[in-house]
């Protein structure tokens, strides 16, 4: 009987998406990010004027570990927080939300009663 250790389960790295903050594999985020960006407009653009947001920036990390990668946790993070960035407050009960999403939102928000 050999002694075994449990192997660890790696996963593989991800990058989270600036524009809608969902992960996606290293070789597909720059497939991804073309799209969205296409797909943000498209949707920004129906939107009432005054729910409309300037376009995400992608933020720009440039910090490298000393082994010469990306410090991809200081790319996610910097990614995540663009994308909360786009999530706008309903002005009744204060959730966050995509803009597309506050306007359906807001057909069944209700003030709540005084007691």
């Amino acid at each position: 009987m050999h002694n075994r250790l449990p192997t660890m389960v790696r996963r593989p790295p991800t990058i989270v998406c600036y524009i809608c903050g969902r992960e996606y594999g290293t070789k597909s985020i720059s497939i991804h990010e073309p799209q969205c960006l296409k797909k943000w407009h498209n949707e920004n653009n129906l939107l009432p004027k005054e729910l409309r947001r300037p376009e995400p920036k992608k933020p720009e990390v440039r910090t490298i570990t000393a082994k010469g990668f990306y410090d991809l946790d200081g790319l996610n993070e910097a990614a995540w927080t663009s994308a909360r960035s786009q999530l706008v407050p309903c002005n009744v009960c204060g959730r966050t939300f995509l803009p597309d999403r506050l306007i359906v939102h807001q057909r069944s928000c209700k003030p709540k009663a005084a007691k």
